[in-house]
């Protein structure tokens, strides 16, 4: 766990050996991380309120549909937003922003904002220079 990150009390972590959390980076209330296999999150990251991050997943080209894993990766600034669902094996790459209730199963392309289900692209985050007024 970074310095001055914060889980927020009512998150669940399946596995609190498979987090890795980069610095000022949070996971807000109802969050849930089933991490069976690694959710590596960035410095400077928020995961916002009942978004789900589910590592796991069945072989459903078997009969027994045995469980297999896959590790997730969101990089340092990106945001997922409330009740957004991160799949198995998917990359939020850097300053991305997984809108509300978006279903993420692909990975995301830095600086881009995705939203819907399947989630696409509905737009580029550009950030103000925080000098100007």
């Amino acid at each position: 766990m970074g310095d001055r990150s914060y889980v927020y009390p009512t998150t669940r972590i399946w596995d609190p050996a498979h987090l890795e959390m980069g610095s000022d980076s949070s996971i807000a209330d109802f969050v849930d991380c089933y991490n069976i296999v690694k959710i590596t999150i960035g410095s400077n990251c928020t995961i916002s309120q009942y978004a789900y991050l589910c590592t796991g997943n069945h072989d459903i080209t078997l009969p027994t549909m045995p469980l297999k894993a896959e590790p997730i990766s969101i990089e340092d600034g990106s945001w997922i937003c409330a009740r957004a669902f991160i799949g198995p094996g998917v990359t939020v790459h850097k300053a991305a922003v997984v809108a509300a209730c978006a279903v993420v199963v692909k990975d995301i392309d830095a600086w881009s904002i995705v939203g819907g289900n399947p989630a696409k692209v509905i737009g580029q985050r550009v950030l103000k220079d925080n000098q100007s007024k």
